[in-house]
């Protein structure tokens, strides 16, 4: 690794939270003769790429900001660096910097400092408000900052897998919500359709999420995950509030699948290009009754296999008298094929949004998942 890479690595190590743009840019002037530095961090929605302290926000898809960031690739432009800002999957944005020399070594050190960058603001976000608050368009409903802070992040890359997930509407988001986890030999994913208003719902989801963290933690197989999960919703509500979660555990040394269907979501796989429900055995909602034993089932994924989860906020949402489950979602799955996870779940949200013409009302949750195959 080249000394001014290492160099911009320490100072993004040793530099206040609040000033990793500003001392990265010192150190890229020192460097390469840089003269501006700007962090464009893509905001809750997807839809914009928001500057940390000036000027406008990004939206056109054709930009260059726009085409780092979709393509995951660093851009040189008329003497202007567009670098994805990315670390294990998980896209915050693109660094801008200027000028920078057409040379692919230059971008390559530089596309390298951009994801050390993005390593650092993971580190630094939960003790700092300046990152969350430059990211988002608008003010967040209280409940929506709770869901948010839930989230384990937005998308996920390993040998194995890619996973990403979407909350609509984002800045209002009440109860639905989702969570991953991996530990090399498994991944654990849980989607959440979450009910109720405001922070009651946020408040409902919350308790469901660290329960089944707990839960898992502990080492407990997915049945008793949900078990515990729906005893300490039961305990907190009495059988008055309940939630419809699903639950996956993914043996990834076979591709086996493990899944608890309390009341879930609905799990669609895309495989060949062709677009099939997944047969669940429905059970009941966490904390409906007291005691519910759950009960396991399992299925073996191909290589190149992709599963959508979507929640009724996506198949009931209505645009002209007309359920977008019933006519628009198998045919909008199809199209993601090409796409990563991200792509595909911003896509569809994207096409949910034009087809009921406007925001959403109701919660919506999309979660994708694709499997690679065992690797060696």
């Amino acid at each position: 690794m080249s000394e001014p890479v290492n160099r911009a690595r320490r100072t993004l190590n040793e530099t206040p939270a609040d000033r990793l743009v500003g001392g990265l840019g010192e150190i890229l002037g020192e460097a390469y003769g840089i003269t501006e530095a700007e962090l464009y961090q893509v905001d809750y929605r997807l839809s914009e790429l928001l500057p940390l302290t000036e000027g406008d926000s990004l939206r056109g898809a054709g930009h260059p900001a726009w085409r780092a960031f979709d393509h995951q690739s660093p851009l040189l432009v008329d003497g202007t660096a567009w670098l994805p800002v990315s670390m294990r999957g998980e896209r915050r944005g693109v660094l801008r910097l200027a000028p920078v020399a057409d040379d692919p070594a230059v971008l390559g050190e530089l596309a390298d400092i951009a994801t050390a960058l993005a390593h650092e603001l993971a580190a630094v976000s939960p003790g700092t408000d300046v990152y969350s608050v430059a990211r988002r368009s608008q003010r967040l409903t209280l409940a929506a900052e709770m869901q948010w802070d839930l989230l384990p992040g937005r998308s996920r890359i390993r040998p194995s897998f890619s996973l990403a997930g979407q909350l609509e509407p984002a800045y209002a988001v009440r109860g639905d919500s989702f969570d991953w986890s991996d530990d090399g030999e498994k991944l654990w994913l849980s989607t959440v359709n979450g009910t109720g208003e405001g922070v009651a719902a946020s408040l409902l989801t919350s308790l469901a999420t660290h329960a089944l963290r707990n839960a898992r933690r502990a080492g407990l197989g997915l049945g008793d995950q949900a078990a515990l999960a729906d005893q300490a919703v039961y305990d907190e509500y009495r059988g008055k509030r309940h939630l419809s979660v699903l639950l996956m555990e993914l043996d990834l040394r076979s591709g086996t699948m493990t899944v608890v269907d309390a009341g879930s979501p609905r799990l669609v796989l895309l495989r060949d290009g062709e677009v099939t429900e997944q047969p669940l055995e429905a059970q009941f909602p966490l904390g409906m009754f007291e005691a519910t034993d759950y009960h396991e089932q399992t299925f073996t994924l191909e290589r190149g296999d992709r599963l959508f989860v979507v929640s009724d906020g996506v198949v009931e949402a209505t645009g002209r008298d007309v359920r977008y489950g019933e006519t628009a979602l198998d045919r909008f799955l199809r199209r993601t094929g090409p796409m990563e996870p991200l792509d595909a779940v911003r896509s569809l949200i994207g096409d949910l949004r034009a087809f009921v013409a406007g925001d959403l009302v109701d919660d919506a949750v999309v979660v994708c998942l694709d499997w690679s195959g065992p690797q060696p």
